[in-house]
């Protein structure tokens, strides 16, 4: 007679008890089949890792880089003339007729030891970009929101793939058994394009998936402990309960061999169980100094939501959980960095709401030691056009972008990659999704060629057949 890795797991014992011992058994290298982690890797899965944890901010809509980070006094040049970049290609709008080139109507300036041009959006930013290390020409090969969300995320520009961090979950496993290993805070005002498809995890164990966590939520994770008016709810009755549940479950298994949901939802509940103990702690930010939460902008009501995610984020990093995405903008044609109507109104109060909490939270990650092995990444799907639509917005842009890493493993103060002269495309050392994930994953002990999974006769990965580690970032 011969047993499933599913009976195998049931064998040791009953429901959660039974998922806990596995999962000893595995960090343990005693399952049969998974091999023990190599110490000297210093937790990678094929070399040295130099990250061990990693937050992401998403900036959802589009960000404007020629308003940002993408310098550009071919603009000034230009302003209020028709645009003609010389080349085969005809400027086109995505969602309106192509106005005059227009220049950015904030101020840049300079900025520390490595001379970065940074607009006036971001003063806070702007005194962290010797430990930055900038992207100036990731493109898209979209401009539209949806694909171009699910392709920064998870490599493919159509839905039903894992994203980046239901890779790591799957790749790396968890920091700590008491937490989420993959969390995200979406915007308070909503989620953003796709929906939840921007963190599932497609075709991997839906164990892998993203936590989203309501951090305006009073609590944040709703259900997660029994309400103090049912007495009936006692330590004795839990117990009662999980063995029940073993049982039905094990049935269950029995008529559906081949369904790893079952796994995943006995995990989630283990963790569910972990977190009623561990959870409160973690996401009860009163417990942070007076003076963290005003630096993270918690006073603030413009600034309040971000910050009170990327403060979140912190402690949720320091306390184990592996992958943070913190999401700023919702979906939809407003609150968000999709600035079609008038870049000069709508741009600053986007860009308020994040800069001064993105940058407390590298300072605080920096002093407290935890940028030693903790990664930083800020992103968006796409830019924005160098001319006008209607009169002083911006239109959809996949051909150049800017995105920015700080932390382990990079070197602060430097750039890779440069747009054209109008920041209109790429023109040298383009970047795609598949470049950044792949750096990412590197920086992580993973080679991005090896983390594989096979689906419907395919081996697939986070970067497709593509992407390469960008070297020249790297510490």
């Amino acid at each position: 007679m011969t047993h499933s890795r599913r009976d195998f797991l049931f064998s040791l014992g009953c429901g959660l008890g039974g998922l806990a011992l596995t999962q000893l058994l595995a960090e343990a290298g005693e399952l049969p089949g998974v091999a023990k982690p190599k110490a000297e890797f210093n937790g990678g899965l094929h070399h040295v890792a130099k990250v061990k944890r990693v937050v992401q901010l998403f900036m959802n809509g589009g960000v404007s880089q020629m308003d940002t980070f993408d310098y550009k006094p071919a603009l000034e040049k230009g302003h209020g003339k028709p645009f003609d970049p010389g080349t085969p290609e005809k400027p086109e709008g995505v969602t309106s007729t192509p106005g005059n080139l227009m220049k950015s109507p904030f101020k840049f300036a300079q900025h520390g030891q490595c001379g970065r041009w940074v607009s006036s959006v971001f003063p806070h930013l702007a005194t962290q970009v010797d430990r930055m290390a900038f992207l100036m020409a990731v493109a898209s090969k979209t401009n539209v929101h949806g694909p171009a969300s699910y392709m920064m995320n998870t490599g493919f520009i159509l839905p039903g793939f894992p994203c980046m961090g239901a890779w790591f979950s799957y790749g790396l496993g968890r920091l700590t058994n008491n937490l989420p290993t993959f969390v995200v805070l979406p915007d308070a005002r909503g989620l953003p394009y796709n929906q939840k498809g921007n963190f599932g995890s497609g075709f991997l164990p839906v164990a892998h998936a993203g936590t989203i966590l309501n951090a305006n939520g009073n609590p944040p994770i709703p259900d997660l402990a029994s309400s103090s008016k049912e007495k009936f709810v006692t330590p004795d009755a839990d117990k009662d309960a999980i063995e029940l549940l073993g049982k039905v479950n094990r049935n269950h298994a029995d008529t559906r061999p081949n369904d790893s949901r079952l796994e995943s939802r006995i995990e989630s509940y283990e963790l569910a169980a972990k977190m009623q103990k561990h959870a409160p702690e973690a996401l009860d930010l009163s417990r942070e100094a007076a003076k963290t939460r005003a630096k993270y902008g918690l006073d603030e009501p413009a600034t309040a939501d971000f910050g009170r995610r990327c403060l979140l984020a912190r402690r949720l990093l320091e306390r184990g959980t592996r992958f943070v995405q913190v999401w700023s903008g919702a979906g939809g044609p407003a609150n968000n960095w999709d600035n079609h109507g008038d870049i000069i109104k709508e741009l600053p109060p986007i860009a308020h709401s994040v800069d001064q909490p993105a940058a407390a939270l590298l300072q605080d990650l920096h002093d407290r030691g935890m940028l030693s092995d903790t990664l930083v990444v800020f992103s968006t799907e796409f830019g924005r056009q160098p001319f006008t639509q209607g009169a002083t917005g911006r239109d959809h842009n996949q051909g150049t972008s800017v995105a920015w890493m700080a932390g382990a493993g990079v070197k602060g103060g430097v750039s890779y990659g440069e747009s054209d002269p109008w920041s209109w495309r790429t023109e040298t050392n383009r970047t795609y999704c598949y470049d950044l994930h792949a750096t990412i994953l590197h920086l992580m002990g993973i080679d991005h060629t090896l983390l594989s999974v096979r689906h419907d006769g395919t081996d697939r990965r986070l970067t497709d057949v593509h992407g390469h580690v960008i070297e020249k970032i790297l510490s």
